[in-house]
Parts: structure tokens; C-alpha cells; sequence
């Protein structure tokens, strides 16, 4: 997602106590804004959001660019005991836009994020909020819309919501979403509408009355699933990968038939048998000279071997004969 400064306003009106969203519209409203300010959040640690209302006593910012869960989560539990009023969109989206226009960082975008889940007022009528969405869109600040609650309700609302929308929209910066009651939680509608998915998706999206029309818009109409206006290096870098995988599925039939065409045009050569023969024997012949020069060398060194052992054992002999004599001479001596 691009830097955004966001300003959320919800709905505290008397309506919000109905349960037809478990457990309660206004319960199921504050699940929803959790989830956008942590998405808000997570995306850029630069981004800031905020909270108001616009019923009960009249419009009340209660967090104004923040970037802590905790003070929305404070905010929503004070408001949840004060329900009651009717909502004042335009004067709500006046003081939001003042709001928005006072953050400290100008590089952040302007966006609303406004949720509808009670009837429209006489004073919100289409033409005011035409000229109203003429104004923001002068001033480069999108707004979204989520509008849920009972169909009759609901339905009333949507013509004049979605002229607003199509006001206010500038290069599908712009999404109105219609969340009936149904199995699926409004937190869960959100984070797969083009609210959440970033810019470039359809502007509008209905849900079906089951509540499961449209749930995939964001990511299927993106290749690979990413938005390649929230990250460009992502998808190119992806983009660049499937283009080589192509490339290598194609070259791969083209290379196995030539390598096959290389090995069928390389000639048989046989050599000569003769000449193969008559090799093979001088190498036989000359194998068996060397090895009779060798044996005949080894019988040689070992007759020298056993020669030289023979003498010494003949001059041992001959010394111990000596000796022999010699002692025989000395007891003859001694005894005549």
C-alpha cells in the first residue's frame, strides 16, 4: 500500500445495537476497524490512522494519527457505551477532511474510510453529498465506503452512497462496498475487497446476498496476486521468473532435438583389424621379454643370495671345528 494518512469514521447511532451481525453491528464495526488500522499499520510504519464518529451529541474525533492499536481499542470501548443519535455524514467528512489536512507528514495520501450501517438522514441527501464528493476529490482525499446493516436499509442507502463514490473517485482511488448480514464476519468482507487490496481494483463491489460474491476481487485481479502498485519490485522480480521458466520450456524440445541430429551425423570409423592385430600381439611379445628379463634377473640375485649365505655358514663351521680341536687338545694334555 502507498503512504496513507487515514481518518475512519464509524457509526454510533442508535442502530448499531442490532444484533443481525453477531454478536452486535457496532461490535462487528469495531472488529472491521481494528482489522484496517493493523493493515494500515503493517503495510508502512509511516502510515498514520485515525478514528471519529458522527452520531450521538454530533461528529467527535477520538484519535487523531495514530499508530497505536491501543488508543482505537480505548476510543471503541468508550464509545460502545454511549450508542445512540443519528449519523451526520456530511458535517462527519467536513471535520475528517480538516483532520486530514493537518498531519504533520505531506507526503502521506488523504484517505477516508467511512462506515454506514444506519439509515441516511434528510440531510444526507445526493445532492449535497455530490457536492461534498466534488470538493475532496478537488482536494486529492479517497474515500471508501462500507455500508452493511438490514437490506431495506441498506438498499436505500446504496444509490446515493455510490453517486458519491463515482464524485469522489479518481483513478479507482476510490471503493464502495455493500456488506449484507450473512455467515461472514465484516472484518473478513474487508480484508478481501479492494479496501484492503490497494489502489487499482474495481471501484465497486457488491456483495451477493449470501455474503460470498466478491470475495476474491482483490487478489484475482492482479497476476500472481500481487498489486504491482504496492510492490512493484515483487511482481517484476515475479514477472521475470515465470518469463525465464518459458524460456527454458521452450529451448528445452529444441536443444534435445539437436543434440539428437548432432549424434546422428557423426560418422562410424572402425580401425583397421590388421593393424589392430598386429599391435596387440608386440604388445603381448614385448609384455612376455620383459617379464622373463625379470624372472631370470630375481633367479640370479638369489643364487648370489644362497652363495653368500653357504659361505658364512662354512666359515662358522669352520671356526667351531677349530675351537673344537683346540679344546680336545688342552683335556688331552690334562689327562694322558
Amino acid at each position: 500500500m502507498p503512504l496513507e494518512a487515514t481518518i475512519m469514521i464509524i457509526d454510533n447511532s442508535e442502530y448499531m445495537r442490532n444484533g443481525d451481525y453477531p454478536p452486535t453491528r457496532f461490535d462487528s464495526q469495531s472488529d472491521a476497524v481494528n482489522t484496517v488500522f493493523r493493515t494500515k499499520i503493517d503495510s508502512n510504519p509511516e502510515n498514520t490512522v485515525g478514528v471519529m464518529t458522527m452520531a450521538g451529541k454530533g461528529p467527535e474525533v477520538l484519535v487523531t494519527h495514530a499508530k497505536e492499536i491501543g488508543k482505537v481499542l480505548t476510543a471503541l470501548h468508550k464509545t460502545a457505551a454511549g450508542l445512540g443519535g443519528t449519523a451526520d455524514i456530511p458535517t462527519a467528512i467536513s471535520v475528517a477532511q480538516l483532520a486530514l489536512k493537518h498531519r504533520q507528514n505531506k507526503n502521506l495520501r488523504q484517505r477516508i474510510v467511512l462506515f454506514v450501517g444506519s439509515p441516511l438522514p434528510p440531510s444526507s441527501d445526493e445532492r449535497t453529498l455530490v457536492r461534498l464528493a466534488k470538493k475532496l476529490k478537488k482536494n486529492n482525499v479517497a474515500v471508501d465506503i462500507v455500508s452493511f446493516g438490514e437490506d431495506e436499509g441498506r438498499e436505500a442507502n446504496e444509490p446515493i452512497l455510490r453517486a458519491f463514490v463515482e464524485n469522489v473517485n479518481s483513478a479507482d482511488n476510490s471503493h464502495f462496498l455493500a456488506v449484507p448480514p450473512g455467515t461472514r464476519l465484516l472484518s473478513d468482507v474487508i480484508s478481501s475487497s479492494p479496501i484492503l487490496a490497494g489502489e487499482g481494483a474495481a471501484a465497486d463491489v457488491a456483495m451477493d446476498a449470501g455474503g460470498a460474491g466478491g470475495s476474491g476481487a482483490g487478489a484475482e485481479q492482479f497476476e500472481f496476486g500481487v498489486d504491482p502498485t504496492v510492490d512493484p519490485e515483487l511482481a517484476l522480480a515475479l514477472r521475470m521468473s515465470m518469463e525465464d521458466q518459458r524460456a527454458v520450456e521452450a529451448s528445452a524440445p529444441a536443444a534435445a532435438a539437436s543434440s539428437t541430429t548432432n549424434l546422428e551425423a557423426i560418422p562410424e570409423v572402425a580401425a583397421p583389424a590388421p593393424s589392430t592385430t598386429v599391435t596387440t600381439a608386440g604388445a603381448g611379445a614385448g609384455a612376455q621379454i620383459v617379464g622373463a628379463e625379470t624372472e631370470d634377473e630375481e633367479e640370479r640375485m638369489l643364487a648370489q643370495a644362497l652363495a653368500l649365505s653357504q659361505q658364512e655358514a662354512d666359515i662358522e663351521m669352520g671356526g667351531e671345528r677349530e675351537s673344537f680341536l683346540s679344546t680336545l687338545l688342552n683335556l688331552s694334555n690334562i689327562f694322558p
